[in-house]
């Protein structure tokens, strides 16, 4: 065989891609008949025919094909690394777009997003509040947030804050009235504020009695489907609500709410940060993450304080 221009595979490869020598020829700024000098270069130095040629179509033969599979993707590993070294000399700027649940945006990513634009003055962060499971590379974020580790393969994830807990708490109103549940099954004769997630679900109470998970389907009146509702609605004295203790806290500390079977809950996953494995990282990106892992979460709401529902 003789030698081959390694740049004439990429040359077969654009215009099978563009389905013509003369589609491939616009796209790469070059005249048709250069194009058709390269392929009979190549095709004479693999010493076989790489593509069918007609007056109206060009397709690519057996051995076109079979090449064609296997240098499509090494193509774009090498266009990836000559775009990952060339990122390198590329200044942190433009906009990141990151999907995430309430929760996590009000007590994690807000404080973050605050810091690492103070950090990066030519980045813009676009964050979209939105608990329902959707594709990010399909809606154009460049990253999201969930609960958990249950994320798809392709994704790499990075944990955002630290373990999280949930606290049941209640107004002290509504105990001189009702009574404190002493144990979890106790709260099925309480007034407890329902929420109804996006897909439709309703929320369980879980907790934990040693190495026993208990689980408790919330009895009420009221429902809501956000955390700040349930919280408000808790405030007013409308019943026993099960939230992130970063929402409760600050009420419980001022005395307006009473956290309850506190010694039953569980320690939770984190948050964590996803992205996909086979896109290139930006250079924002890039720094966004190692951001992140440097992060002093506890130093967080000195700086940041959430605002109390009222």
């Amino acid at each position: 065989m003789n030698p081959v221009r390694l740049d004439s595979f990429d040359v077969f490869v654009s215009i099978v891609r563009c389905g013509g020598f003369r589609a491939a020829a616009l796209e790469r700024g070059v005249s048709s008949s250069a194009l058709s000098q390269t392929m009979n270069a190549l095709e004479e130095a693999l010493g076989i025919r790489l593509l069918n040629r007609t007056t109206r179509s060009v397709s690519p033969t057996e051995a076109g094909q079979r090449l064609l599979e296997r240098l499509a993707p090494a193509l774009s590993d090498i266009r990836l690394a000559v775009a990952e070294v060339d990122e390198l000399r590329v200044t942190p700027s433009g906009t990141l777009r990151i999907n995430a649940p309430a929760p996590a945006v009000d007590h994690y990513l807000c404080p973050l997003a605050f810091d690492f634009m103070d950090a990066y003055r030519e980045v813009s962060i676009e964050i979209i509040s939105d608990a329902a499971v959707i594709d990010i590379v399909e809606k154009s974020f460049d990253a999201g947030v969930r609960f958990g580790k249950q994320l798809a393969q392709d994704m790499i994830a990075l944990p955002l804050g630290p373990a999280l807990r949930y606290a049941i708490v209640a107004s002290p109103d509504y105990i001189k009235k009702h009574g404190q549940p002493q144990v979890p099954h106790d709260l099925v004769s309480h007034d407890c504020i329902k929420r109804r997630y996006p897909g439709g679900t309703l929320a369980t109470w879980r907790f934990a009695d040693g190495s026993e998970e208990i689980e408790v389907t919330p009895r009420g009146r009221l429902m809501v489907s956000s955390a700040h509702n349930e919280l408000q609605a808790a405030l007013a004295g409308r019943g026993i609500a099960h939230v992130f203790d970063d929402y409760a806290k600050p009420h419980i500390l001022n005395g307006e709410l009473v956290e309850l079977l506190s010694d039953c809950s569980p320690t939770l996953p984190h948050w964590f940060l996803y992205y996909p494995s086979r896109r290139l990282p930006s250079a924002t990106m890039r720094a966004f993450l190692d951001y992140v892992r440097s992060y002093d979460w506890q130093a967080r709401t000195q700086r940041h304080p959430i605002a109390p529902v009222g």
